[in-house]
């Protein structure tokens, strides 16, 4: 097995007196790509806002090259390598895609021409567009632009927050294209998804979360292959 790079133990999030998480342990391989699949309510979005920062978990660890995250803010995550691509893109609509892209690079002050070009090469669309304000673009557009934002850290760890939600089929499959091509290139990739069937298809390791506990885990092909996933998940 590969290097982990990233390491959930034991974690538990509460929010009032809601056990949102409870509990759980997995780690994220270096290299690789893992999702996080469940209903919604299952606890998936607060385990990754518990990674980058945004949730303060009630206890447990998380550990990025072997150092501690809880208690560091979100900058300083960001700083290490750990970047989120929120659940509904959240571009700044006023501003433009340039604009946007560069805001990604806010914690850098080196050069950003090459970056800028990587990810007008992944996302074409967007040189296209680099002039138009972001809240004018599509659905499909602003979750490339989301991407691209995220990419501009040069993260080690990319946490991306349901890609696919709310977008037609086939720019779906553009997406989990560019989510393999950006895993190519070297990104760790831990992806949480609705879309069960696509992320499994694309998953080196899944997990299944519900109700805030892990209840199956396995290679995406395994658990694809599983016939309680199958029932619950894929519709099958």
């Amino acid at each position: 097995m590969s290097e982990i790079i990233l390491s959930v133990k034991d974690l538990q999030v509460n929010y009032g007196g809601i056990e949102a998480v409870k509990g759980i342990s997995f780690d994220v391989p270096k290299g690789e790509i893992v999702t996080l699949i469940g209903a919604n309510g299952a606890g998936k979005s607060t385990t990754l806002k518990s990674v980058v920062g945004l949730v303060k978990p009630k206890s447990g660890s998380i550990q990025f090259n072997r150092k501690e995250l809880i208690g560091m803010d979100t900058t300083a995550i960001v700083s290490k390598g750990i970047t989120l691509v929120p659940e509904g893109r959240r571009v700044f609509p006023d501003l433009t895609v340039l604009e946007n892209i560069k805001i990604g690079a806010y914690l850098r002050n080196d050069d950003l021409s090459g970056d800028i070009a990587w990810v007008y090469d992944l996302f074409p669309r967007l040189k296209e567009r680099e002039w138009q304000l972001a809240g004018t673009l599509s659905g499909g557009e602003q979750q490339m632009l989301a991407v691209a934002r995220a990419l501009m850290s040069r993260p080690k760890v990319i946490m991306m927050d349901e890609p696919s939600l709310g977008l037609a089929p086939l720019i779906v499959k553009g997406i989990f294209d560019i989510i393999k091509e950006i895993n190519k290139q070297g990104v760790t990739v831990l992806l949480i998804e609705q879309n069960a069937n696509m992320a499994l298809k694309i998953a080196d390791y899944a997990y299944v979360l519900e109700t805030g506990r892990i209840t199956l885990s396995g290679s995406g092909a395994e658990l694809l292959s599983n016939d309680e996933v199958k029932k619950a998940y894929l519709g099958k």
